[in-house]
């Protein structure tokens, strides 16, 4: 393994502490993704869909609304949803557009989902069939349902920190699948450095960013 900038201490000591303190709540919200039975995978897929540049909050809430109106069986476009200002997502026109294509596509997915591939396979599978979906809200989505075994979600949250303790230089304005593959194998090199599993320490950045341990 290359040598790493990891001499920051008492950075990595407080954050080792913090993942102490938060272990029990991290590990039961893991367990949590690994338990969602796969007729949920599908509203699983929409929030992953919504969250680019929109809250997490307002996608968990648009969530609420879809499967209210039963919108994996109903005919109808969820854009007047998307934009309603208590939940607004940004982008609404085309996330719809996403939505309304995973619905009709979604039977093929699961089947993929379900079927025994690596997860590093299956991502590269969502990100190249199902539109909307890029390295990040592939792996997010794997997370949710207890299938990214290792594969880093780099959002905003993740890169900050990593940007903070020096493990990359600077945030990228964006991330193509070379500079992600990259930047996540950096992220595992770390986490085996610190001694916390990949998946526990992604969740413990979170925290630590928002004070949360959300999906």
């Amino acid at each position: 393994m290359r040598k790493l900038p990891f001499d920051r201490t008492e950075e990595l000591n407080e954050m080792k502490q913090a993942y102490a303190s938060k272990k029990s709540a991290i590990r039961d919200r893991l367990a949590e993704f690994a338990a969602v039975p796969s007729s949920e995978y599908f509203y699983e897929m929409v929030y992953c869909l919504l969250t680019p540049q929109s809250s997490a909050v307002n996608a968990d809430k648009v969530v609420a609304y879809l499967k209210a109106a039963r919108f994996q069986l109903q005919e109808f476009n969820p854009e007047s949803i998307l934009r309603q200002k208590e939940c607004y997502i940004r982008f609404h026109k085309t996330k719809s557009q996403h939505l309304i294509r995973l619905k009709n596509e979604f039977s093929a997915v699961l089947t993929e989902i379900n079927q025994p591939k690596t997860a590093i396979d299956l991502r590269d599978y969502l990100v190249k069939n199902v539109y909307g979906l890029g390295m990040k809200e592939a792996t997010h989505f794997l997370r949710n349902i207890g299938k990214n075994d290792g594969l880093a979600i780099l959002d905003r949250h993740i890169l900050r920190t990593l940007k903070r303790l020096r493990i990359i230089r600077e945030i990228p304005d964006s991330l193509s699948r070379k500079r992600y593959l990259e930047i996540e194998q950096r992220f595992k090199e770390f986490a085996e450095h610190i001694d916390i599993p990949l998946d526990e320490l992604d969740l413990l950045f979170w925290s630590i960013e928002t004070g949360e341990i959300r999906k």
